[in-house]
């Protein structure tokens, strides 16, 4: 008997009207998105007339989730950046370079005095003054060898130690320059990530590519230039001793010592001790806030592990200055008054407050731990993204209309009842991905276009085999419900393989293909519940109403 049992009638109508009201949203997108703008600001900054006015752009009880617009729909900013991934080569043998002196003081006897050589890229270089100790010395800073961290190479030393007449040469591994390859990026990739959420914008790309490279792609955004701001400095906070200060910039620094400029004071040169104290790394928090005379300025506050380094260093240096360094300028050095054992304290300059403010942003997100070349850059203008808009409404809206007219045409009433599903099919899939804050590119509405398209396959299959029933089964109400029995498997089988090659295509794609993968994905779903349910419930409401003896499809 054509029958639904009642709680199958309201979980089917609970379901359609979640999917109307989650994407009625997207019919007002400007005003949801003042909203939610509005709700954003007032969270992080504090509440203000104009925000307020904002706020009220939508009803605060209605939901205000919907769709962002990727860079194709919305105009952004796209950047190609290459990591220098050298630069971290440098850097662990610089911060090596302790760890042998050390290793070495004890065999002076042996090996002489100790001199360190500059200059040499990918190498730490180190000067033996008796050439007949550099078995003992190979052997004792082979001693600090580590296992790679990394599965691919397990077993492997991080470092390889070898004598060239009277100078011990150290150098990573191939092994070691692959692992940390990996997690520079890996990195690179995270900091980028948080720096660009800590500015608000919308549902960013950021992708690897190849060995060395990101893909960054940030719709909303006014410029290239403005987004390279956003990520290009590096941020790289260090803590580090001082050994002069002085109007020129020295030749000769001295062994394990830097000239860095001042970046308040034009001409102003400080010598430094090159292995710093403590550097951003541990740093776990940062924020904007006023020194003692009102100016703007940064409070930090290191991890347990800074806080033991920087208290013990201040204890024992008290008078003497240290530099605060930021990107290879100093931006203040100030002398140690007293112990500071709490691991915190405050970091000041000529700042204005958006600088402040950009400067604990970046220090909170993490230093990039190397610098970036920026290959590719390219601004897509908002007016390119409304002419795409434009388009794919066009290009729906057409493939919508011939499809309500072809059904109409062939079924009749049946099909008016699988135009009404279909109008429903697109809202629930507008809001499902409202729900789960999917951004829609143009593949994304090519998507939508082909599940409108596929939208009544499923219909298509059920009214044929209805039309097959009427002509052997007992009654319409029969050949209805076993026409719906029969046509299932077929739609099944036919949407699992889309739904796979979906999922396949979500999974192995990148940027626009994802887009596609889950408009394609979400819109079969959607488009099997509309067919073997929605439809089901308007012929069975109908046929429960009218009850005709016979049924033309």
């Amino acid at each position: 008997m054509l029958q639904i049992d009642t709680w199958k009638r309201v979980l089917i109508w609970l379901v359609v009207a979640f999917g109307i009201v989650f994407a009625a949203p997207n019919l007002f997108y400007d005003r949801v998105e003042r909203h939610n703008d509005a709700a954003t600001a007032i969270e992080r900054e504090g509440e203000t007339e104009e925000r307020t006015a904002a706020l009220g752009a939508w009803p605060s009880w209605l939901p205000s989730t919907i769709i962002n617009l990727g860079l194709d729909l919305r105009g952004g900013a796209h950047l190609l950046a290459e990591v220098q991934v050298e630069d971290v080569y440098d850097a662990r043998l610089e911060a090596l370079w302790p760890e042998v002196r050390d290793t070495l003081r004890p065999l002076r006897d042996s090996v002489g005095t100790i001199r360190l050589q500059d200059g040499t890229p990918g190498e730490l270089r180190v000067t033996l003054g008796n050439p007949d100790g550099m078995g003992q010395a190979l052997s004792a800073v082979r001693e600090l060898a580590q296992p790679v961290a990394s599965v691919a190479s397990a077993g492997a030393s991080d470092i390889e130690v070898s004598g060239e007449g009277d100078t011990l040469v150290v150098r990573l591994s191939e092994a070691e320059q692959r692992a940390t390859d990996d997690r520079t990026l890996r990195q690179a990739l995270e900091i980028i990530r948080r720096r660009i959420d800590e500015v608000g914008t919308r549902e960013p790309t950021i992708q690897r590519q190849g060995e060395d490279r990101i893909l960054i792609q940030v719709p909303g955004i006014g410029s290239a230039a403005e987004l390279k701001d956003i990520i290009g400095t590096t941020a790289q906070l260090t803590f580090q001793p001082v050994v002069g200060r002085g109007v020129a910039e020295s030749t000769d620094p001295g062994i394990g010592n830097e000239v860095v400029p001042a970046l308040d004071d034009e001409g102003v040169f400080y010598e430094l001790e090159r292995a710093p104290v403590v550097t951003g790394e541990e740093l776990v928090d940062a924020q904007p806030a006023f020194d003692q005379n009102g100016n703007p300025a940064v409070n930090f506050r290191f991890n347990a592990q800074g806080a033991r380094a920087f208290g013990e260093y201040t204890a024992e240096n008290i008078g003497n200055p240290f530099a605060i360094v930021l990107d290879n300028e100093v931006i203040s050095a100030p002398v140690i008054q007293s112990h500071i054992p709490g691991g915190s304290g405050i970091i000041t300059g000529q700042f204005t407050v958006e600088e402040s403010t950009q400067l604990a942003v970046l220090l909170r997100a993490g230093a990039l731990p190397a610098g970036l070349t920026f290959l590719e850059e390219r601004t897509i203008g908002p007016e390119l993204g409304q002419d795409s808009i434009e388009a794919g409404q066009i290009a729906t809206m057409v493939a919508f209309a011939l499809v309500l007219v072809f059904m109409f045409a062939c079924y009749g009433l049946f099909g008016l009842f699988a135009n009404i599903a279909l109008i429903i099919n697109v809202a629930l899939l507008f809001g499902i991905l409202s729900v789960i804050g999917a951004t829609l590119t143009l593949p994304g509405i090519a998507g939508i276009v082909l599940t409108v398209g596929m939208a009544v396959d499923a219909n298509v299959l059920i009214f044929e085999r209805i039309r097959e029933e009427l002509k052997t089964a007992r009654g319409p109400a029969r050949a209805i419900e076993r026409g719906y029995e029969k046509a299932l498997s077929a739609i099944v089988d036919a949407n699992i393989t889309t739904i796979i090659t979906a999922i396949i295509l979500f999974a192995m794609g990148s940027g626009p293909v994802r887009g596609f993968a889950l408009t394609l994905g979400f819109g079969i779903i959607t488009s099997v519940f509309t067919a073997i349910f929605v439809t089901r419930l308007f012929v069975t409401m109908w046929f429960e109403r009218t009850r005709p003896k016979t049924i033309t499809v």
